[in-house]
Protein backbone atom coordinates (compact mmCIF):
# COMPACT_ATOMS: atom_id res chain seq x y z
CA UNK A 1 0.00 0.00 0.00
CA UNK A 2 0.95 3.44 -0.93
CA UNK A 3 2.08 5.77 2.09
CA UNK A 4 -0.55 8.56 2.59
CA UNK A 5 0.26 11.61 4.50
CA UNK A 6 -2.29 14.23 5.94
CA UNK A 7 -1.32 17.22 6.54
CA UNK A 8 -3.15 19.43 9.75
CA UNK A 9 -3.80 16.25 11.17
CA UNK A 10 -4.49 17.91 14.52
CA UNK A 11 -7.56 19.93 13.16
CA UNK A 12 -11.24 18.83 13.36
CA UNK A 13 -11.45 17.93 9.14
CA UNK A 14 -7.85 15.95 8.95
CA UNK A 15 -8.48 14.22 12.43
CA UNK A 16 -11.83 12.80 10.56
CA UNK A 17 -10.28 12.41 7.37
CA UNK A 18 -7.91 9.67 9.33
CA UNK A 19 -10.77 8.15 11.27
CA UNK A 20 -11.91 6.91 7.80
CA UNK A 21 -9.10 6.13 6.24
CA UNK A 22 -8.77 3.10 8.79
CA UNK A 23 -12.82 2.84 9.71
CA UNK A 24 -14.37 3.49 6.63
CA UNK A 25 -11.70 2.16 3.73
CA UNK A 26 -10.51 -0.32 6.11
CA UNK A 27 -6.82 1.39 5.80
CA UNK A 28 -3.93 0.11 7.97
CA UNK A 29 -2.75 2.86 10.18
CA UNK A 30 0.98 2.30 9.46
CA UNK A 31 -0.10 3.00 5.79
CA UNK A 32 -0.70 6.78 6.91
CA UNK A 33 1.46 9.05 8.21
CA UNK A 34 -0.31 12.16 10.31
CA UNK A 35 1.71 15.78 9.84
CA UNK A 36 1.51 18.45 11.89
CA UNK A 37 3.61 21.23 13.28
CA UNK A 38 2.91 20.07 16.76
CA UNK A 39 3.72 16.28 16.72
CA UNK A 40 2.41 16.31 20.57
CA UNK A 41 -0.71 17.41 19.13
CA UNK A 42 -0.74 13.85 17.19
CA UNK A 43 -0.34 11.30 20.16
CA UNK A 44 -3.64 9.47 20.04
CA UNK A 45 -3.17 8.52 16.47
CA UNK A 46 -0.19 7.57 17.35
CA UNK A 47 -1.01 5.41 19.84
CA UNK A 48 -3.05 3.67 16.62
CA UNK A 49 -0.10 2.95 14.89
CA UNK A 50 -0.24 6.06 12.75
CA UNK A 51 3.41 7.15 11.90
CA UNK A 52 3.66 11.37 12.48
CA UNK A 53 5.60 13.41 11.08
CA UNK A 54 6.35 17.77 12.14
CA UNK A 55 4.83 19.36 8.95
CA UNK A 56 5.89 23.30 9.07
CA UNK A 57 4.35 24.97 6.22
CA UNK A 58 6.69 27.79 7.10
CA UNK A 59 9.37 26.00 7.13
CA UNK A 60 10.07 24.63 3.84
CA UNK A 61 13.37 22.41 4.88
CA UNK A 62 10.60 20.40 7.19
CA UNK A 63 8.66 20.27 4.48
CA UNK A 64 10.80 18.30 2.26
CA UNK A 65 11.27 15.86 4.61
CA UNK A 66 7.88 15.47 5.80
CA UNK A 67 7.10 14.03 2.68
CA UNK A 68 9.97 12.42 1.61
CA UNK A 69 8.48 8.60 0.83
CA UNK A 70 5.04 9.70 0.28
CA UNK A 71 2.39 8.67 -2.71
CA UNK A 72 -0.17 10.46 -1.61
CA UNK A 73 -0.34 13.92 -0.19
CA UNK A 74 -3.31 15.64 1.55
CA UNK A 75 -2.71 19.41 2.00
CA UNK A 76 -5.35 20.65 4.33
CA UNK A 77 -5.51 24.19 3.72
CA UNK A 78 -4.22 25.97 6.90
CA UNK A 79 -6.42 28.43 8.73
CA UNK A 80 -3.85 31.49 8.31
CA UNK A 81 -6.40 34.04 7.41
CA UNK A 82 -5.33 36.75 9.49
CA UNK A 83 -2.22 37.70 6.83
CA UNK A 84 -3.84 38.13 3.51
CA UNK A 85 -1.48 36.16 0.94
CA UNK A 86 -0.02 34.10 4.13
CA UNK A 87 -1.53 30.81 2.99
CA UNK A 88 -1.06 31.24 -0.56
CA UNK A 89 3.15 31.38 0.29
CA UNK A 90 2.34 28.49 2.50
CA UNK A 91 0.37 26.18 -0.44
CA UNK A 92 2.78 27.31 -2.63
CA UNK A 93 5.88 26.01 -0.55
CA UNK A 94 4.28 22.72 0.06
CA UNK A 95 3.40 22.19 -3.45
CA UNK A 96 7.07 22.55 -4.32
CA UNK A 97 8.10 20.48 -1.74
CA UNK A 98 5.53 17.61 -3.04
CA UNK A 99 7.36 17.84 -6.15
CA UNK A 100 10.86 17.95 -4.80
CA UNK A 101 10.22 14.96 -2.36
CA UNK A 102 8.77 12.42 -5.80
CA UNK A 103 5.28 12.77 -3.81
CA UNK A 104 3.49 10.66 -6.73
CA UNK A 105 -0.30 12.65 -6.63
CA UNK A 106 -0.86 15.52 -4.33
CA UNK A 107 -4.66 16.44 -3.28
CA UNK A 108 -6.01 19.59 -2.02
CA UNK A 109 -9.27 20.78 0.08
CA UNK A 110 -10.27 24.34 -1.76
CA UNK A 111 -13.49 26.02 -1.94
CA UNK A 112 -15.97 26.27 -4.44
CA UNK A 113 -15.73 28.24 -7.67
CA UNK A 114 -12.44 29.93 -6.44
CA UNK A 115 -12.47 31.66 -9.76
CA UNK A 116 -15.71 33.35 -9.63
CA UNK A 117 -16.89 33.97 -6.18
CA UNK A 118 -17.13 36.71 -3.47
CA UNK A 119 -15.01 35.62 -1.00
CA UNK A 120 -11.91 37.61 0.51
CA UNK A 121 -9.85 34.26 0.44
CA UNK A 122 -10.82 33.24 -2.95
CA UNK A 123 -7.02 34.41 -4.20
CA UNK A 124 -5.31 31.83 -1.65
CA UNK A 125 -7.39 28.78 -3.25
CA UNK A 126 -7.61 29.46 -6.86
CA UNK A 127 -3.76 30.38 -6.77
CA UNK A 128 -2.73 27.09 -4.53
CA UNK A 129 -4.78 25.18 -7.80
CA UNK A 130 -3.17 26.91 -10.16
CA UNK A 131 0.09 25.77 -8.61
CA UNK A 132 -0.85 22.12 -8.30
CA UNK A 133 -1.84 22.31 -11.76
CA UNK A 134 1.69 23.97 -12.71
CA UNK A 135 3.73 21.14 -10.97
CA UNK A 136 3.20 18.62 -13.42
CA UNK A 137 2.15 16.25 -10.52
CA UNK A 138 -1.57 14.21 -10.71
CA UNK A 139 -3.94 15.62 -8.50
CA UNK A 140 -7.47 15.43 -6.98
CA UNK A 141 -8.85 18.88 -5.68
CA UNK A 142 -11.90 18.40 -2.96
CA UNK A 143 -13.94 22.39 -3.25
CA UNK A 144 -15.11 21.87 0.09
CA UNK A 145 -18.56 23.47 0.34
CA UNK A 146 -19.82 25.71 3.34
CA UNK A 147 -19.94 23.48 6.63
CA UNK A 148 -22.95 22.75 8.39
CA UNK A 149 -21.00 23.43 11.33
CA UNK A 150 -20.36 26.68 10.32
CA UNK A 151 -24.13 27.79 11.56
CA UNK A 152 -22.68 27.28 15.18
CA UNK A 153 -21.10 30.79 14.43
CA UNK A 154 -24.21 32.58 14.00
CA UNK A 155 -27.33 30.36 15.32
CA UNK A 156 -26.53 30.47 19.11
CA UNK A 157 -26.88 34.18 18.98
CA UNK A 158 -29.69 34.44 16.76
CA UNK A 159 -32.17 32.30 18.21
CA UNK A 160 -30.48 34.09 22.07
CA UNK A 161 -32.40 37.66 20.40
CA UNK A 162 -34.68 35.62 17.90
CA UNK A 163 -33.36 37.86 15.02
CA UNK A 164 -31.13 36.44 12.20
CA UNK A 165 -29.13 39.31 10.73
CA UNK A 166 -27.85 38.49 7.33
CA UNK A 167 -27.17 40.04 3.79
CA UNK A 168 -27.29 37.09 1.82
CA UNK A 169 -31.15 37.73 0.52
CA UNK A 170 -32.49 34.98 -1.25
CA UNK A 171 -29.07 33.46 -2.39
CA UNK A 172 -29.27 29.34 -1.57
CA UNK A 173 -27.06 27.35 -0.53
CA UNK A 174 -26.17 23.48 0.15
CA UNK A 175 -24.56 23.04 3.48
CA UNK A 176 -23.04 20.19 3.98
CA UNK A 177 -21.68 17.72 7.41
CA UNK A 178 -18.14 18.03 8.23
CA UNK A 179 -17.82 14.53 8.43
CA UNK A 180 -19.55 13.89 5.39
CA UNK A 181 -16.67 16.13 3.80
CA UNK A 182 -14.37 13.92 5.22
CA UNK A 183 -15.45 10.81 4.02
CA UNK A 184 -15.91 11.43 1.09
CA UNK A 185 -12.06 12.72 1.10
CA UNK A 186 -10.90 9.38 2.87
CA UNK A 187 -12.40 7.56 -0.16
CA UNK A 188 -10.67 9.79 -2.97
CA UNK A 189 -7.42 9.16 -1.07
CA UNK A 190 -8.19 5.44 -0.70
CA UNK A 191 -9.29 4.86 -4.48
CA UNK A 192 -7.63 7.79 -6.47
CA UNK A 193 -9.43 8.79 -9.92
CA UNK A 194 -7.29 7.49 -13.04
CA UNK A 195 -6.57 10.63 -14.11
CA UNK A 196 -6.32 14.51 -12.63
CA UNK A 197 -9.80 15.17 -10.68
CA UNK A 198 -11.79 18.06 -8.94
CA UNK A 199 -14.88 17.56 -7.13
CA UNK A 200 -17.20 19.81 -5.48
CA UNK A 201 -18.31 19.13 -2.22
CA UNK A 202 -21.94 20.03 -0.92
CA UNK A 203 -25.23 18.81 0.75
CA UNK A 204 -27.91 17.35 -1.55
CA UNK A 205 -30.23 20.38 -1.07
CA UNK A 206 -29.77 24.34 -1.15
CA UNK A 207 -31.83 26.42 1.39
CA UNK A 208 -32.14 30.11 1.84
CA UNK A 209 -31.33 31.81 5.20
CA UNK A 210 -35.38 31.76 5.73
CA UNK A 211 -35.69 28.34 4.61
CA UNK A 212 -33.11 27.02 7.06
CA UNK A 213 -34.57 29.36 10.35
CA UNK A 214 -37.88 27.57 9.45
CA UNK A 215 -35.95 24.51 9.87
CA UNK A 216 -34.30 25.92 12.81
CA UNK A 217 -37.85 27.04 14.46
CA UNK A 218 -39.29 23.70 13.83
CA UNK A 219 -36.63 21.62 15.20
CA UNK A 220 -35.98 24.17 18.64
CA UNK A 221 -39.28 25.17 19.13
CA UNK A 222 -37.91 29.18 19.63
CA UNK A 223 -38.89 32.12 17.30
CA UNK A 224 -36.45 33.35 14.65
CA UNK A 225 -37.12 36.20 12.95
CA UNK A 226 -34.57 36.51 9.79
CA UNK A 227 -33.56 40.63 9.30
CA UNK A 228 -32.29 41.31 5.70
CA UNK A 229 -29.23 43.90 5.62
CA UNK A 230 -27.24 45.72 2.85
CA UNK A 231 -23.42 44.80 3.12
CA UNK A 232 -22.44 47.88 5.12
CA UNK A 233 -25.31 47.66 7.70
CA UNK A 234 -24.11 43.84 8.65
CA UNK A 235 -20.85 44.98 8.89
CA UNK A 236 -21.76 47.90 10.93
CA UNK A 237 -23.29 45.68 12.88
CA UNK A 238 -20.70 43.34 13.89
CA UNK A 239 -18.64 46.26 14.81
CA UNK A 240 -20.87 46.93 17.15
CA UNK A 241 -21.07 43.17 18.42
CA UNK A 242 -16.97 43.27 18.95
CA UNK A 243 -16.39 41.31 15.66
CA UNK A 244 -12.65 41.82 15.18
CA UNK A 245 -12.31 44.60 12.51
CA UNK A 246 -9.97 42.52 10.36
CA UNK A 247 -12.37 39.43 10.10
CA UNK A 248 -15.77 41.90 9.37
CA UNK A 249 -14.83 42.07 5.13
CA UNK A 250 -14.37 37.80 5.36
CA UNK A 251 -17.65 37.27 6.79
CA UNK A 252 -19.63 40.04 4.86
CA UNK A 253 -18.01 38.13 1.73
CA UNK A 254 -19.76 34.95 3.17
CA UNK A 255 -23.51 36.51 3.03
CA UNK A 256 -22.45 38.32 -0.26
CA UNK A 257 -21.43 35.45 -2.00
CA UNK A 258 -24.31 33.18 -1.11
CA UNK A 259 -26.52 36.52 -2.36
CA UNK A 260 -24.88 36.23 -5.59
CA UNK A 261 -25.94 33.00 -6.38
CA UNK A 262 -21.70 32.07 -6.19
CA UNK A 263 -22.17 28.79 -4.14
CA UNK A 264 -25.86 27.32 -4.92
CA UNK A 265 -24.52 24.71 -6.08
CA UNK A 266 -25.83 21.12 -4.57
CA UNK A 267 -23.28 18.14 -6.44
CA UNK A 268 -23.70 14.58 -6.01
CA UNK A 269 -19.57 14.20 -5.80
CA UNK A 270 -19.82 13.60 -1.74
CA UNK A 271 -21.87 10.94 -2.09
CA UNK A 272 -20.57 9.34 -5.22
CA UNK A 273 -17.07 8.96 -3.56
CA UNK A 274 -18.32 7.92 0.13
CA UNK A 275 -21.09 5.79 -1.05
CA UNK A 276 -22.71 7.12 2.42
CA UNK A 277 -26.10 9.26 2.05
CA UNK A 278 -25.07 12.88 3.56
CA UNK A 279 -26.93 13.66 6.83
CA UNK A 280 -29.69 15.59 5.98
CA UNK A 281 -29.54 19.83 7.02
CA UNK A 282 -32.68 19.32 9.30
CA UNK A 283 -31.21 16.17 10.73
CA UNK A 284 -27.83 17.80 11.50
CA UNK A 285 -29.96 20.69 13.19
CA UNK A 286 -31.66 17.79 15.56
CA UNK A 287 -28.48 16.35 16.25
CA UNK A 288 -26.93 19.09 17.47
CA UNK A 289 -30.17 21.21 19.17
CA UNK A 290 -28.17 21.67 22.20
CA UNK A 291 -24.79 23.29 20.44
CA UNK A 292 -27.30 25.89 18.21
CA UNK A 293 -29.47 27.02 21.16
Amino acid sequence: MSKILVTGAAGHLGHLIIKHLIESQKLSPSDIVAGSRDTAKLADLAALGLETRRVDFDDKASLEVAFSGIDRLLIVSTDELGTPGKRLVQHSAAVEAAKTAGVGRIFYTSMPQPDDSEITFKGDHLGTEQAIKASGLAYTIFRNGWYMENLFMSLPQALASGHWYTSAGNGRIAHIAREDIARAIAAGLAKPAEGNAIYTLTGEKTYTTEEIAALVRDVTGKPLTVVNLTDAELAQGMTAAGVPAPFIPTFVSFDANTREGKIAMATADAETLSGVKRVSLKDFLEANKAAIG
